[in-house]
């Protein structure tokens, strides 16, 4: 019976861990983050609905490119002097973690000027995304991309996008392991 009990705990546990990650967000879809092309971010996000614990991932060419993370009036002013949080990989991998604004831009002269920025509303409650998608991991903070091929280059397949444009992770691994152990049991 004890043995039981510790099954049904740790079933428990999982399929709590397996909700806490949410959906993923490519910034710009497939343009990224760039100001060729003529990206439209406003229109971007306002397809969006993000919620806590979702992510953004910024993807670039860091020779050309950064992402700032800035207050409101640093966004309204394209101010680069003081940000909260500097991003210069290239594939920068970052979660909503609070409800409200966050506010980004590219801190290259000129560039938010040009519509480099983007506003991401998060709304409260947090994002418990319906199924599994692979997902590239961060590059390291410290390293820069030595040419644009290399910056585009991708070691895994991109997030499967739902039909608000998010890829999801986590729910459905911690479902399946909780089906698992509780077929292990009976």
């Amino acid at each position: 019976m004890e043995r039981m009990n510790m099954v049904v705990a740790l079933v428990v546990l999982l399929g709590l861990a397996g909700t806490s990650t949410g959906a993923v967000y490519k910034v710009g879809d497939s343009a990224g983050w760039t100001i060729m092309g003529n990206v439209n971010y406003d229109k971007w996000v306002s397809k969006k609905e993000f919620l806590v614990n979702d992510v953004v991932v910024f993807t670039y060419n860091s020779n050309f490119h950064n992402v700032l993370e800035v207050s409101k009036a640093d966004y309204q002013s394209c101010n680069n002097e003081s940000p909260i949080a500097t991003y210069a990989t290239g594939n920068d991998s970052i979660p909503l973690k609070t409800a409200g604004p966050h506010y980004f831009l590219c801190g290259i002269p000129g560039h938010c000027a040009s519509g480099q920025k983007v506003e991401i509303n998060v709304q409260k409650g947090s994002s418990a995304a319906p199924s599994m998608a692979p997902v590239e991991a961060p590059a390291p903070d410290s390293g820069a991309e030595s040419s644009s091929a290399n910056a585009n280059a991708t070691a895994t397949s991109a997030p499967t996008p739902n039909s608000n444009g998010a890829a999801s992770t986590g729910f459905s691994v911690g479902v399946g392991i909780m089906l698992l152990l509780a077929s292990l049991c009976f």
